[in-house]
């Protein structure tokens, strides 16, 4: 965990300003804090949206460290199993343009991770029968069996992210995130 991740880093001070031990950043014990942990103050108070957007994105960057490391031994990136639930999701094998679109990325973005499943074997271009020049791309039973253990380290990343939480608050920040979601314009992501 790195700095900018600690709990800490923008966590408010419970005790109050007379129960703060003295530190460079707040300065004595009972004086008021000074310095960056008075501007995280301020800035809470000015801008708590902008706040409550860094902390989220602050989450997604550490979940994403996580993930990673989690899929490594398996040898696949997030942007690579991303893209493979996203294949396995069709109930026909898709485009490259379908999955492009489904992900908000360009197609060039798409064919470079087609290309590195493709030759780890968890997928494979397939002719379209109703036109030549489509190419769709079709799941493998390696890809399938890749999925099924993926999942497994998506679960233990998200239980190592929620950790702190208990059951009640993870269905509160469920509800939530739903509500985010649902109160986004349509993105097929």
């Amino acid at each position: 965990m790195d700095a900018s991740d600690s709990p800490a880093a923008d966590a408010p001070d419970a005790a109050g300003p007379a129960g703060r031990s003295p530190s460079p950043e707040t300065g004595p014990a009972t004086g008021p804090a000074t310095g960056p942990a008075l501007d995280r103050e301020h800035e809470r108070d000015r801008d708590p949206d902008g706040m409550l957007a860094e902390q989220l994105l602050r989450l997604t960057r550490r979940l994403h460290r996580i993930q990673s490391r989690q899929l490594e031994p398996i040898g696949i990136t997030p942007a690579q199993f991303r893209l493979l639930r996203t294949v396995a999701s069709y109930d026909a094998a898709p485009r490259m343009a379908d999955l492009a679109q489904r992900l908000d990325v360009v197609p060039r973005a798409v064919t470079t991770l087609v290309d590195a499943l493709e030759a780890s074997g968890r997928v494979r271009r397939a002719p379209d029968p109703d036109s030549r020049r489509v190419v769709r791309i079709r799941i493998t039973d390696e890809g399938r069996a890749t999925l099924r253990s993926l999942r497994n380290a998506r679960r233990a990343a998200a239980e190592e992210i929620l950790a702190p939480l208990t059951a009640e608050q993870r269905e509160v920040l469920g509800g939530l995130l739903s509500a985010l979601v649902d109160g986004m314009p349509e993105r097929h992501c």
